[in-house]
This record gives structure tokens, C-alpha cells and sequence, in this order.
């Protein structure tokens, strides 16, 4: 330590402060003050003020400390730059602070923004030269120092807000730290309470908060009213008003987001005032890339590791708990650090919604008397491990307890407690069924105590009557008030029944909202009873049934004339199906036309209301040719069975003119297009001349008939030619073939091979290995048994009617 200092180092200090100096020129002193109601002599207005003055206390105290850390950052400075000792530093800072007429504090902030070339002192270059106000710097040099001794991101969040935001007029702060599955975590908030901070402890992947936003977009996200935007975040309930959240990184890595909550609109924007809150979330960012670091300092256990990675291979739940001692070095909670991957929360919530909070925020009713937290004290305390192989679990699910038994044991690891449990009963799984059957049945669970009076009411009931979570639930006896006027008598029987005869009891009543919805419920209600039989309680539910009334009116409204419509769908099939037996029944003896052995098989549609218009004709003709003919009218019900006879009975007076099977499907096309109603159909035609045994054939977009000749099956070729009906005038080809003793030809509709999983040639392919097959039968049977072989080992899997025609010569 010196002695003497020599005046040219006493100017060198006077000339590192004097830039700082001229800031501050021109600004009058300031006075701290604070508003003293009127005393209050009741005992609750004492408590009252006690508290504020603790509260009052500790702020000034935690600022006093961020603020020591500030002046030692400048007299760090003064001593590297000047050489000065630690006393000879902080004289002259106290020296300067004077002769400039500004508190050490500021003079402080002013001289490391001035040796600072970091975002911090940009800002506060540009605010001064702005608005000639060097407040801000004071605010972010203040929040530095305080980020910079945190103990954790908690930390940093709340001396953010108490130096940097509040000046501005923020309520509250949120850290969010960014994590790789896109998921969100808060890493520290200030100004909300802790139930608001435990409920949005995890943000899953996909929820378009405003700090999804700023990652996103990778700017900051601004929101002159929270409500209006209709983004869900933390504090939407209370902080509906501007809401700002901007990226927090370091190094061109953005790492979280920094979000602020104001209670109404948004400061006046401007560059200086982004550039603040750009320099306050780098700070921030700062303390995110540090939470690991400072996180293996604390547990100060170099088995942590160990212990983590042999609790991950547990299959039984089991729980990492970190004591949080109070000023008295007590233990006052537990912070679940860890829950491994086997682990289900007996109250059916997940694992994201344990991990990281406290004890008994998750599990309040641990703390009764001999319940899980005195268990864990103990252990922690003496390092006896405890095991029971049952003990009552509980939990509170939406507003309701929840007890399971377990088998449970505790024991200590270094500074660790594990807890691990083993619930027999299966009540997790329970529990979260119940919630979710919950959620998507719309009921919502009451439990009222007739004594005390204490009402409980999940959140879905809470939803059920449109009001906040926050709102005093009402008692069963003043269901009547809630509910529309004409179902106040349904309502006293319901209450009768239940409360004075003692019995379980349901209604249905129409709920009126305070939001002047109307709801349609139904309500079930049984009442609790002691050892003495004496009412003490009821339990229940509620049900949102609207969608079901309204579904049961809509179906009452049209049951006749459903009953109407398939009385009269009905009757058309059944007119259809005789129509189309009466014409063509589903088998049919053999035919003997000239040296031609004619047999058919119709196989109708499976279901009644699919009567299909598949038609054959086999008939000698005056001519002494014989007709032979296969067609297919699109569609099914009355109108395909009256096209189908409109059809047939056409081409058997067409045939009669001489005329070729080609010019037979001419003029039936044109008698198709012009003389039904939008009737279309395939079809082939064959016309047989027994003394040549010369076959003629034509076809209209359909299936080229099969040749079964010395036991190999075969197509014949397939001709060019449109389906009936389309166009107008249309022409088709024309083939021929010579037929031999023992050929058989065989003529079909699409019903026989269509599959909806193969090609149309797969199919065909099949129809041809099985056609070819070898049969038992007697020469006169083998055609008949052959068709009923196709029918029955036919690969079709459409419900569509079938026809097949064997014809064989002898």
C-alpha cells in the first residue's frame, strides 16, 4: 500500500471519470421516498406492516449487494488502469462521486460503461445522447452485477426485474431456456406466484406462446395486449397487457428468451429502448449457458453422476431429491432433480410436470403428519434408510385427493435423498384414465362436505359453468338458481331423493351460464355416510350432454321420414330382385340348342339393396343361328333391373333381323343412347351357325369371352369396341372363330374375377388356371359342374352380381 500518491495519477483518475461526469451534468439530486399510510392499531394492521417492512428490507438489502458489486467493479477498474491500492481506489471514487455531485453508485456505472465496450455500453451511449438521462445504464450495470453473483437463473430473473424492468413499468419477468426437442423449460421468473410458476414449468413442442415466437422468428416478438393476441403464456390470467419477448443468446447461439410482462400497454418503442432489452436478454443468455456449471458447483458431489445414472435403470419410480436449506441451514423442501425414465406420478400428471419443482408444491399432502416429507427428513437428518411396504400416497387431482398405497422406500446418497415407490393397485394408470375419460366425456367431479361446508370442484366443473378456475364453487342445495325455471321441479326431486332419502340420485337439467350460455346436463349425485348412517357428505358428477340432446332432437325430427325413405328403398329392391329373378333365376338346367349344350349361372349381389343389372340371353333364332349374349348395365336397384330387361329384349328383336353380332351392338348402342334414360352397359354378342360351326362375335367394352380347348384355357382376342350408351353412332369389330367337338366357350360379367387389390389381368390370368382344371363329372355333367367350380373358387372380392354362360359343343 502507498503512502503518497503523486498528483499526475490523482489527474489520470479525475480524467477517466470526467466522461462520465458530463452525463451526468445538469441533474438534480433525488430523494427516495415513501408513502406512510395511516397507522393501523388492529392486530392484522401490524402484521400487515411488519411484513411490508420485512419486504421493503430485503429488497433494499438485495440491492445494497448487487450495488457493492458494482462500485468494486469500479474500483477494480481505478486499479488497474491507475495502479491505485483498494483504499486509495475507493477514496477516489468517493472524492470524484462528490466534486461531480453524483451518488457512487452512479458514478460507478458510469465509469465501467466508459472502460466497457460491450452491448451494455452501447446502450447506455445512446440513451444519454437521446434523452440526456444515463438512468439506463445504472439500471443494466446494476442487473449485470446482480446476474453476475446469482446463485441461479431464479436469481437472475428477480434482479432483472428490481433493477432493470421495473423502472420501466414491468410486473413481472420470465427465463426461458430453449431445449432440443423445441420444448421450452422455465429457467427463472420473477413477479409471478408459484403456482402460476409451477403450471408452466414445461411448454411442450408445438405451443405458440409469444417466447415460441421470438425462437421462431428469431426476433423479438411485441404484443401491445396480451388478451387481444390470444397467445397463451405464463400470467395470462393476471398480465393480460403488453407482453414482449425477445431471443437470449451469446455467441450467435440463441440459447432461450427473455419474456416481459407489463400490466398494461407497451412502453413507447424505440431503438435505445430495443437495444436495452436486446443487452438485458444477453445478460440473461450469459446466465443460461453458466445453469450447468453452477448446478454441478451446488450438489458439490462428485457421485451425483453415479448415483443419476444408476437411478435411470431403475424400472420402479423413483425420485432425486436436493434439500433446500433456509437461512438456519434447515431444510425447508426438496427440489425433485431428477425423475428416471420408469417413473409414473401416481396422480397421473407427467413426468415434466414433477421434474424440477419442489416437493411439496407437487405433493402438499406429503406434509401431514408421518406422511412422506417427515419420512425424508428423517433420513436426510440421520441416514437411516426407510422401507415400508405400505404406505398411503397422496396427491390432489384437479381439486380432489387422491390416496394410493405403496411400497416405498428412502434412502440418503451424499447430499441426495431417492425416494422409490411401487404402487400395487395400478392407481397411476387410474388416475390418468380418470383425467383424460374426464376431459373427453365433458364431466366434471364435485365433493361437497355438509359440515364444514367445504366445497370441491375439479377444473372441468369449473368449465362446465363457464367460470374461472379462481371463482367460489356453489353448494348442490343452489342448483335450482343455476338452472333454467322449468326444471326446478326435476331438480327438487333430485335433491329430495338425495339428501332426504339418502339415495344416489340423477337429473338432467338445463344449465344457464353466467356467460348466458345454455347447456344441457346431467347430474349423479350419492351421498357419504358415517359409521352412524348420518348424511356428512355428497359426491358427484356433471356431464355435459348438449351434443347429445341436440343429436336426439335432430334424430327425432327425421325418424319418420327415415322410416319413410327405407320403407319405400325397400320396397324398390324387392321389386327389383323379382323383376330380375323372374327374368334370369340364379340357376338354370342345361339347353340343348342344335349340337350346342347351353348352361348359366347368376349369382346375385349379397346385399339385397345392391341388385345389379347383369343379364345373359341364349336363344335359336328363326334364322336357325343361335344367340348368345352376356352384358352388364352400370349401377344397381330398380332402375339397373329395368335397364337390363329394356336391354335384352331389344337385341332378342334386333336378332331377328339376320344381322351380324357387329351391327346387333351398333344398333343396340343407339337404342341404349337415345331410348333409355341415361343408361350405359357393356356387353358381348355371339351369334352360332351349327352347320358351319362357325362362331361370330363382337363385344362393347367388355370382357372377351374364354376358350376351353384340349384342356387349355385361353381369351379369345380382345376387339376393339366401346360400351353401349356413350356416343351416339358407334362401330365394332367383328371376329370369328371355328368351334370343335368338345370346345367350350364360356361368356361372363366382371363379378366373377374383379378383386380391389389386383389388376385386371392378375384376375384374368386366375379365371384361366381355374377354368382349365380337370372335373370328375360324366360328360353331361362336366359343363355344369365346371360352372358352378368357377362360381365357387372364383378370387372376386366385390359384392357385385355375377353371370357366367358355358357353352360346349358336341
Amino acid at each position: 500500500m502507498r503512502d503518497h500518491q503523486p498528483p499526475r495519477e490523482v489527474d489520470g483518475a479525475a480524467a477517466l471519470a470526467s466522461s462520465a461526469v458530463v452525463a451526468q451534468r445538469g441533474r438534480g439530486g433525488r430523494a427516495d421516498q415513501q408513502a406512510v399510510g395511516p397507522a393501523d392499531t388492529g392486530v392484522i394492521g401490524r402484521l400487515t406492516a411488519t411484513v411490508d417492512r420485512l419486504r421493503r428490507e430485503l429488497t433494499r438489502a438485495q440491492a445494497e449487494a448487487d450495488g457493492r458489486a458494482l462500485v468494486e467493479l469500479a474500483k477494480g477498474i481505478l486499479v488497474e488502469r491507475l495502479g491505485y491500492g483498494p483504499s486509495e481506489a475507493a477514496r477516489q471514487l468517493e472524492d470524484l462521486a462528490a466534486q461531480s455531485n453524483l451518488a457512487v453508485l452512479e458514478l460507478a456505472a458510469d465509469l465501467v460503461n466508459q472502460a466497457s465496450h460491450d452491448r451494455i455500453a452501447d446502450v447506455a451511449r445512446d440513451f444519454v445522447a437521446a434523452a440526456g438521462e444515463p438512468s439506463a445504464a445504472l439500471r443494466l450495470r446494476s442487473a449485470e452485477t446482480g446476474i453476475l453473483v446469482a446463485d441461479d437463473v431464479q436469481a437472475v430473473a428477480q434482479s432483472a426485474l428490481e433493477h432493470a424492468l421495473r423502472p420501466l413499468g414491468a410486473q413481472a419477468v420470465a427465463i426461458w431456456a430453449a431445449n432440443a426437442d423445441q420444448s421450452l423449460t422455465l429457467a427463472g421468473s420473477a413477479g409471478f406466484a408459484d403456482a402460476e410458476a409451477a403450471r408452466w414449468r414445461h411448454v411442450p413442442p408445438g405451443v405458440p406462446t409469444p417466447a415460441r415466437q421470438a425462437l421462431t422468428e428469431r426476433a423479438p416478438a411485441l404484443y401491445d395486449s396480451l388478451l387481444a393476441a390470444g397467445l397463451p403464456s405464463i400470467g395470462q390470467r393476471e398480465l393480460t397487457g403488453g407482453r414482449l419477448a425477445v431471443p437470449a443468446g451469446v455467441g450467435g447461439r440463441v440459447t432461450g428468451v427473455l419474456e416481459i410482462c407489463w400490466p398494461a400497454a407497451l412502453p413507447v418503442w424505440s431503438q435505445s429502448l430495443q437495444r436495452q432489452f436486446e443487452a438485458l436478454a444477453e445478460l440473461c443468455a450469459t446466465a443460461l449457458e453458466s445453469r450447468p456449471t453452477r448446478e454441478r458447483e451446488r450438489e458439490g458431489d462428485s457421485g451425483t453422476a453415479e448415483l443419476l445414472e444408476l437411478v435411470r435403470g431403475l424400472q420402479d419410480p423413483c425420485l432425486v431429491l436436493q434439500p433446500v436449506f433456509d437461512a438456519a441451514e434447515l431444510p425447508t423442501d426438496y427440489l425433485i432433480k431428477y425423475v428416471n425414465p420408469g417413473f409414473v406420478d401416481f396422480a397421473g400428471r407427467p413426468r415434466s410436470a414433477v421434474a424440477g419443482a419442489r416437493l411439496l408444491e407437487v405433493y402438499p399432502l406429503a406434509a401431514g403428519a408421518d406422511g412422506l416429507f417427515e419420512k425424508v427428513e428423517h433420513v436426510l437428518a440421520t441416514g437411516e434408510s426407510f422401507r415400508s411396504a405400505r404406505m398411503n400416497l397422496s396427491a390432489v387431482v384437479d381439486g380432489v385427493p387422491l390416496t394410493t398405497e405403496a411400497n416405498v422406500g428412502i434412502s440418503r446418497h451424499g447430499s441426495n435423498v431417492v425416494v422409490l415407490w411401487r404402487t400395487a393397485d395400478g392407481t397411476a394408470r387410474v388416475a390418468s384414465l380418470l383425467q383424460h375419460a374426464q376431459r373427453l366425456g365433458r364431466i366434471g367431479g364435485f365433493e361437497e362436505n355438509l359440515h364444514t361446508h367445504e366445497i370441491a370442484w375439479n377444473d372441468t366443473l369449473f368449465d362446465l359453468h363457464g367460470l374461472p378456475p379462481t371463482a367460489e364453487p356453489f353448494s348442490i342445495e343452489h342448483l335450482a338458481a343455476h338452472a333454467h325455471p322449468d326444471d326446478e321441479n326435476a331438480i327438487g326431486r333430485f335433491l329430495r331423493t338425495l339428501l332426504h332419502h339418502q339415495r344416489p340420485a340423477s337429473t338432467a337439467f338445463r344449465l344457464k351460464r353466467a356467460d348466458g350460455i345454455a347447456r344441457h346436463i346431467r347430474v349423479v349425485a350419492e351421498p357419504v355416510l358415517d359409521d352412524r348412517a348420518r348424511l356428512v357428505a355428497v359426491r358427484g358428477a356433471y356431464q355435459d350432454v348438449s351434443a347429445q340432446h341436440w343429436t336426439e332432437v335432430a334424430l327425432a325430427a327425421t325418424r319418420d321420414q327415415l322410416a319413410q325413405s327405407e320403407e319405400q328403398s325397400a320396397e324398390r329392391s324387392r321389386l327389383a330382385l323379382q323383376l330380375q329373378h323372374a327374368i334370369m333365376p340364379p340357376s338354370r338346367g342345361p339347353l340343348d340348342l342344335h349340337d350346342l349344350r347351353v348352361a348359366v349361372r347368376y349369382r346375385p349381389a349379397e346385399k339385397d339393396h345392391l341388385v345389379g343389372g347383369d343379364w345373359y340371353d341364349a336363344i335359336a333364332l328363326p334364322t336357325g343361328r343361335v344367340l348368345l349374349c352376356v352384358g352388364d348395365v352400370a349401377g344397381h336397384g330398380i332402375e339397373a333391373a329395368t335397364g337390363m330387361v329394356a336391354l335384352r329384349n331389344a337385341l332378342r328383336g334386333l336378332a331377328a333381323t339376320g344381322a351380324g353380332p357387329a351391327q346387333l351392338l351398333a344398333w343396340l348402342n343407339t337404342v341404349t343412347h337415345h331410348l333409355t334414360d341415361n343408361v350405359t352397359a357393356t356387353a358381348v354378342c355371339a351369334l352360332y351357325e351349327p352347320r358351319t360351326h362357325l362362331l361370330r362375335w363382337a363385344r362393347a367394352g367388355h370382357l372377351p369371352p374364354v376358350l376351353l380347348r384340349d384342356g387349355v384355357a385361353s381369351e379369345l382376342p380382345s376387339l376393339s369396341g366401346i360400351l353401349l350408351g356413350a356416343i351416339d353412332q358407334a362401330e365394332y369389330a367383328e371376329g370369328e372363330i371355328r368351334l370343335a367337338a368338345g370346345d367350350t366357350l364360356m361368356m361372363y360379367t366382371d363379378g366373377l374375377i374383379e378383386r380391389r387389390d389386383r389388376s385386371l389381368q392378375e384376375s384374368l390370368d386366375d379365371l384361366l388356371t381355374t377354368a382349365q382344371q380337370p372335373q370328375g363329372a360324366d360328360d353331361l355333367g362336366e359343363l355344369e359342374h365346371r360352372l358352378d367350380h368357377l362360381l365357387r373358387y372364383s378370387s372376386a372380392d366385390t359384392d357385385d352380381d355375377t353371370c357366367l354362360i358355358g357353352v360346349t359343343v358336341r
